[in-house]
């Protein structure tokens, strides 16, 4: 069952948003399109994207965003901080329409 829509500015590759729960999309997606297909299938975006979160704060859900905030690292730092909190960041994205994720915390908006 999809329950995620992951942006084009974050790894395809990445096993952790790999499987049934995850849709990859394409440059050749507007912001727009991204949102109207997010909200009608009850998806959550995640996104590096601030544009994403302005817009979820001034709407009711769906969708929700999952907005990463950690700033310039290696891949493998990258994906090594989000395997360790990705259980957590979910969780929190069930409660909050939007959860912004920093190196050393994360937040639950809404």
């Amino acid at each position: 069952m999809l329950k995620y829509i992951v942006d084009v500015n974050l790894p395809y590759r990445f096993s952790l948003w790999h499987g049934e729960e995850f849709i990859h999309i394409d440059d050749e997606w507007t912001d727009s399109q991204i949102w109207e297909y997010a909200k009608e299938n009850c998806l959550t975006i995640i996104t590096k994207d601030t544009d994403f979160s302005d817009r979820v704060m001034l709407s009711k859900p769906p969708p929700r965003v999952i907005h990463i905030k950690l700033g310039n690292m290696k891949m493998r730092e990258f994906h090594n901080v989000l395997s360790k909190i990705w259980v957590e960041i979910c969780e929190l994205s069930d409660q909050y329409k939007l959860v912004r994720v920093f190196e050393k915390r994360l937040d639950g908006i809404g």
